[in-house]
């Protein structure tokens, strides 16, 4: 295997989208969606080194200390591990088109608001030319200006981050790692994704009457059972904010299989 080289823009005093996507592809050698154990040693070396090439030192002491003060300050739910918006904290990405998506899209609900919006057909996942309209809208919001030219940029970087099989489409959960870690609640399904005829079997306990949807009282039901079943501890601040959010993907207060299951199951509705 070709040795890796160092990443040539860490020293650089500010990122384009484009540049930040090569680093964070660099480092996430394994494209798990995270920079850790050897990755994030790579890293913190070579951006000690660049920081300091770049008459950016930092104090002294040694590199234990170093790298657990600097977990300290950026890996925000202290998992030990660095993603992809905790990495936009830490370059100074030009206009930070990712700082700029989580303050204008920074909870949850919003987040499916805005989804919703633009996965028109319910299909779980938004197409490239739907893409670049959430991200205008979402620029405009910023009141961030832009040319077409930067607009094709974002938009072919984010399709860069996310879209894994090449496709041109993007999938919910994968959009949803831009959201702040705290807010993105989709995580916390991570552990629990079900099986398309175990969702069925569940959707169908709770949908009574057979209508194709339920309601957010019973959605309330679903996921405290959800929780139960996987052994997890959810308060009642917690389970309002996902319900709230699940909910923005309704229609009406009416919430139909294929918006929860875009939730729920391993892989979004075909």
């Amino acid at each position: 295997m070709a040795v890796k080289q160092q990443t040539p823009y860490l020293h650089l005093a500010e990122l384009t989208a484009s540049q930040f996507l090569d680093i964070w592809k660099h480092y996430d050698s394994d494209g798990n969606g995270y920079i850790e154990g050897k990755e994030l040693e790579n890293f913190f070396q070579e951006l000690e080194s660049a920081r300091k090439g770049a008459g950016v030192d930092s104090k002294n002491g040694n590199f234990a200390e170093k790298m657990k003060e600097f977990m300290q300050k950026y890996d925000k739910n202290a998992d030990g591990k660095i993603e992809m918006a905790e990495l936009a904290q830490i370059l100074p990405t030009e206009e930070n088109f990712l700082l700029c998506f989580r303050q204008h899209v920074g909870s949850s609900s919003e987040f499916m608001e805005a989804w919703r919006k633009y996965d028109t057909d319910r299909s779980g996942y938004i197409e490239a030319n739907e893409l670049k309209g959430f991200l205008s809208d979402l620029l405009k919001k910023a009141n961030k200006p832009y040319d077409e030219p930067k607009l094709q940029e974002y938009t072919q970087t984010i399709l860069r981050m996310f879209d894994m099989n090449g496709d041109g489409k993007l999938g919910l959960s994968e959009m949803s790692r831009l959201l702040p870690v705290q807010e993105n609640f989709l995580l916390k399904f991570q552990g629990m994704k079900l099986a398309t005829e175990e969702f069925n079997a569940i959707f169908a306990f709770y949908d009574k009457d057979g209508s194709g949807f339920i309601d957010e009282n019973e959605l309330d039901a679903l996921l405290k059972d959800l929780y139960e079943k996987n052994k997890k501890e959810m308060n009642i601040q917690q389970l309002t904010n996902y319900r709230k959010s699940i909910m923005n993907l309704s229609d009406g207060g009416k919430l139909y299989r294929k918006e929860l299951e875009i939730v729920l199951c391993n892989e979004p509705p075909m």
